[in-house]
């Protein structure tokens, strides 16, 4: 999975990655300071594996893991280019989902490339630039089904509309993501990689003291807030600066330090949490003396095609799962009492993984 942190130059965009990788991405105070796209991987935060790692004494834990990419802040006319926007541009292309950071915090000594700080404002441009950008897109797809459907070919005919229809909405400003279509249609949009089509997460970049205030008090919070409602978008508030320093805490210290703020758990790992929802994932998890691991699969996936995660002989050579949930392997303290109380199934090829699934897969190739 991976996901791409996108936004006006200077919102925090690369000291949120610093935190989120522990450092490498360039942070200064002018526009296109990120030139090339850094990337990093953070692990999924699981306190299921933990557990295990209590009750199994590993020799290794392998979390779920993923990929972020810190692009180049985009500015007006990026889609034609402007600030190397087409550039960046094709870098947000190749991501699954995007974070958007949006500026929710005043501050006279870091520029904002306007000028003034607006978070409806500024949200608008970076969308704008996308939608840009698709229309192009859109626009070429027309043409080749066009030129398709002259040999008589209806299906190509039918498609042209739907782009056609689809390039209308564009062209009023909305995005590829508010296109209202059938799910035939939908699958159709998606062979084409449109960069308003990507499911978004909005994270409000604020003070530190804006973030443990009352955040119905912080306008532009607000504003990002209005228009993730809109698009059935989460938003998630952070404190970039904070969560830079938390990052080079150790875990001790950073939990102290998170309880004395009265807070539950980091930014980040809220910010991460919300991004494995977006894109429909959850885990299931594999526990024994070498390894506790958590393997990432999308929600709805059959157990011979989570196994084939592991493995592609698994898939292949698939005979059964042997499953019980984890809140049960907890209850029963052992796999064994969980055994004796009939608690792990033997489940089929038809058998559709949940989030948490401790499974032992049994195969023959």
């Amino acid at each position: 999975m991976k996901l791409g942190i996108v936004g006006l130059p200077n919102v925090g965009k690369s000291t949120l990655f610093n935190a989120i990788v522990g450092g490498g991405a360039q942070s200064a105070n002018y526009p296109f300071c990120t030139i090339e796209p850094n990337v990093g991987m953070v692990t999924v935060p699981d306190k299921r594996l933990d557990k295990l790692k209590e009750m199994y004494d590993p020799d290794k834990v392998t979390p779920a893991v993923i990929e972020f990419v810190d692009i180049a802040g985009l500015v007006k006319g990026a889609s034609k280019g402007e600030g190397l926007g087409n550039k960046f541009l094709s870098h947000i292309r190749e991501v699954d989902a995007i974070v958007h950071v949006v500026r929710c915090f005043e501050d006279t000594d870091i520029i904002h490339v306007d000028g003034v700080v607006g978070a409806k404002k500024d949200i608008e441009t970076i969308e704008l630039e996308l939608i840009l950008s698709d229309m192009e897109l859109v626009e070429r797809r027309i043409d080749r089904c066009i030129k398709a459907s002259k040999g008589g070919d209806k299906k190509s005919l039918a498609e042209a509309e739907v782009f056609k229809r689809l390039y209308a909405h564009l062209e009023n400003g909305k995005s590829a993501r508010s296109f209202d279509c059938t799910d035939d249609e939908k699958e159709l949009i998606s062979d084409v990689a449109l960069l308003s089509n990507k499911p978004v997460i909005y994270a409000a970049n604020m003070s530190e003291t804006d973030l443990l205030s009352d955040l119905s008090e912080n306008k532009n919070y607000l504003e990002v807030c209005e228009i993730a409602k809109e698009e059935n978008a989460q938003v998630v508030p952070i404190c970039g600066k904070m969560e830079e320093d938390i990052a080079e805490m150790t875990a001790e210290d950073k939990m102290m330090f998170l309880e004395d703020l009265g807070l539950h758990e980091s930014g980040l790992d809220r910010l991460v949490t919300a991004s494995y929802d977006l894109l429909g994932l959850i885990s299931y998890l594999t526990a024994g003396k070498p390894e506790v691991r958590a393997w990432t699969i999308k929600k709805g996936t059959k157990a011979p095609q989570a196994a084939g995660k592991i493995h592609s002989d698994f898939e292949r050579g698939f005979i059964r799962a042997e499953v019980v949930s984890f809140d049960d392997l907890m209850a029963c303290g052992t796999m064994t009492a969980a055994k004796e109380k009939g608690l792990v199934r033997s489940e089929g090829k038809e058998y559709v993984m949940k989030d948490g699934d401790i499974v032992l897969f049994r195969f023959n190739v």
